[in-house]
């Protein structure tokens, strides 16, 4: 039985998130589906984590088990023949018996895509939360960096996560800068809660809309409370940029 580490890509607008649930077609689903085919017997992957509906992945990584002594760059190639355009494999190698794409990961890279022209292009809303209201930008900047460093981010998670022991997480940078049109927030820590990131962009937009100052965003940590941050950001505009091991 070998163990095999795969790197994927996906357009995540039209799966139902990326783990296999009943009556949805999700990422998971599609990509075990297109394995098994290959492989004979049922396989099961795993994957760095789990994206939202309409989340997408740069670099997902996943990892499983294949029975199948087919080379892993000729099996990059044969699923990439009968997958869905919205998935690629990006790449695929041999890993150690040991590795886990979820367990071995130690840390994540996310980016969320907010267009602030006035008209957003239709083959860009896929890919970006458009907002062309009033904000204000330098505040948002004076916060991003605020959710840096070792908290409890109860405030920022959701309903429906796994954090079943803890809520503390170490983030190693979180930025916002201007990318032409857009405003892109890059964050990159040792993992997330449920819905975090999203939920640090929607406080990150009501400190722009002047609902909130960039320093609450010390009290909203303090507070645990999930009424004190801002709403949840739409899942259109995030992506996983990178998983590192």
């Amino acid at each position: 039985m070998r163990n095999l580490k795969m790197t994927l890509a996906y357009d995540g607008t039209l799966f139902h998130g990326w783990q296999v649930q009943p009556d949805q077609i999700t990422v998971q689903g599609t990509v075990q589906s297109v394995l098994t085919e290959i492989d004979g017997p049922p396989v099961l992957v795993h994957g760095s984590g789990r994206t939202d509906a309409g989340v997408h992945a740069l670099g997902q990584v996943v990892s499983f088990n294949l029975n199948n002594p087919i080379p892993a760059e000729n099996l990059s190639r044969a699923m990439n023949h009968v997958l869905p355009d919205s998935i690629r494999v990006l790449h695929a190698a041999e890993a150690a018996p040991d590795f886990h794409a979820r367990r071995s990961a130690v840390a994540k890279t996310y980016e969320y895509r907010i267009w602030r022209g006035e008209i957003c292009a239709p083959f860009l809303s896929r890919y970006v939360y458009p907002h062309p209201y009033p904000l204000n930008e330098d505040s948002m900047k004076q916060a991003a960096p605020l959710f840096a460093g070792t908290h409890d981010f109860c405030s920022l998670g959701a309903a429906g996560g796994e954090e079943k022991q803890t809520t503390v997480r170490t983030i190693y940078s979180s930025q916002l800068q201007r990318d032409g049109d857009c405003l892109v927030y890059r964050v990159r820590g040792t993992g997330f809660l449920y819905r975090m990131v999203r939920n640090i962009v929607g406080t990150l937009l009501d400190v722009g809309r002047g609902n909130l100052k960039p320093e609450d965003v010390g009290q909203i940590l303090k507070s645990k409370q999930r009424s004190e941050a801002g709403p949840t950001a739409p899942p259109r505009g995030l992506f996983l940029v990178e998983v590192e091991y």
